[in-house]
């Protein structure tokens, strides 16, 4: 097929100042769709080279206009207050609602082209029209998503989890206990309940976009960090706690951190209230409260180096088999099938 595809974000490195959790998930994903021999056109603008000056030359295509797709293929954006709300031009304004809307008011709605709206932040409204018109497919990254939606979960390349060796990972040494990089984004009550208690006790860091931390002088914030600068902290920390907003936890949606960390060796400790948590770590490194932070915390750092933690880590990387690569491009494949297919019989009838 021929896919047009929308993304607000980078497929590179990008730039410090900007939130994009798919920087480590997008790009795999399209090489992926691109080595099973679909033409994929980009619909938004080159960030990477507009931004980032990261020139990807004639690997991936970008077009501004409305070329000649089969399927419509959006990162779902929403309304963001004084950013991509206001008049272009305006200080600040990021164009990717104006143009996700020009992109739906074109092919979706004058053309019924079939669309695949993948609402990677939860942001569409369960009685969203876009959940009702016959031409659009809604996907979601959750492993109980909104009746009549899709799972397509953030995919991590097979590669790296095939090459990943428990025991060398947990051999590495490690100056910090606890570590995360994320934003503040509604993580609030499980930073209180699960994170900040332990950073009272533990070496600690936290990178990312945290603007509202005047409850928590104790904890140690760094501010964004460089995108290829996660690895490192994570490489860095023993362990890190899965905090979701209440939006991911309710329908078991993870994020990308919990591969971003499991695959640099960090241990993440998953808070009992995200659905399914027994399927994203086991059952050991499942915490309840902040004092059950603070005992595993204590525990791992007395097997440290050891089989045991070695094991640990293995069991870890045997659950991100659930977000491998090549089970959710078999899965985006059978929705764009499925999608597609109404669409062509129609036009075959006509």
């Amino acid at each position: 097929m021929k896919i047009g595809y929308s993304f607000w974000g980078f497929l590179g490195n990008g730039i410090t100042d900007t939130p994009d959790g798919g920087r480590s998930h997008r790009r795999p994903l399209i090489d992926a769709l691109l080595g099973r021999g679909h033409e994929i056109v980009f619909l938004q603008a080159n960030r990477d080279l507009i931004e980032a000056g990261d020139d990807l030359g004639n690997a991936y295509a970008f077009h501004s206009g409305t070329p000649d797709i089969d399927v419509l293929f959006l990162e779902w954006r929403w309304a963001i207050d004084g950013r991509n709300t206001t008049p272009c031009g305006t200080e600040g304004h990021t164009c990717d609602l104006h143009r996700q809307t020009e992109l739906v008011t074109w092919y979706t709605v004058r053309l019924g082209t079939p669309t695949v709206i993948w609402d990677k932040d939860r942001q569409l409204r369960p009685d969203s029209v876009w959940r009702r018109i016959r031409q659009t497919t809604v996907c979601e990254a959750a492993l109980e998503p909104t009746a009549n939606a899709h799972r397509l979960l953030f995919p991590v390349d097979d590669r790296l989890l095939d090459e990943a060796d428990p025991i060398v990972l947990a051999k590495k040494p490690r100056d910090l206990v606890l570590g995360y990089v994320g934003n503040q984004y509604d993580r609030d009550q499980h930073f209180d309940r699960f994170f900040a208690p332990a950073a009272a006790r533990f070496d600690h860091l936290v990178g990312g976009k945290w603007t509202k931390t005047d409850r928590w002088p104790h904890v140690r914030f760094l501010g964004r960090l460089p995108f290829e600068a996660v690895h490192a902290v994570y490489g860095r920390s023993l362990a890190t706690v899965l905090m979701l907003p209440e939006r991911y936890a309710v329908v078991g949606q993870m994020t990308q951190r919990i591969f971003e960390a499991v695959l640099a060796g960090c241990l993440p400790l998953a808070p009992a209230d995200i659905l399914h948590a027994d399927r994203f770590v086991p059952k050991d490194l499942i915490v309840s409260s902040g004092s059950e932070v603070i005992e595993r915390l204590a525990h791992l750092q007395r097997i440290a180096g050891t089989q045991q933690h070695a094991d640990l880590i293995a069991a870890c990387l045997d659950r991100l088999d659930l977000f491998r690569l090549s089970r959710q491009v078999d899965a985006l494949e059978a929705v764009l099938d499925t999608a597609a297919s109404p669409v062509d019989m129609e036009r075959g009838a006509a």
